[in-house]
């Protein structure tokens, strides 16, 4: 995704308008890091994530936001 995203991307991940593939980026991101994924080859996908999670909307829709959410036990 990355490769496809640089050079469609301004603040998201097509422009400067929120779409779909942003919706979908945040989750994948969220996954990958669940499973140790290293991110550091992907800086324009972090770049995004860190815009995105600024909205109240991507932050109810965040997987640990939800009400089945599993919470580690600290």
């Amino acid at each position: 995704m990355e490769t496809v995203v640089k050079p469609l991307a301004g603040k998201y991940c097509v422009g400067n308008n929120v779409s779909l593939a942003d919706a979908a980026l945040v989750p994948q991101l969220y996954n990958a890091r669940r499973f140790g994924v290293d991110l550091s080859a992907y800086p324009s996908l972090l770049r995004i994530e860190e815009a995105l999670v600024s909205f109240p909307a991507f932050q109810r829709a965040h997987a640990d936001a939800q009400e089945d959410a599993v919470k580690s036990k600290g």
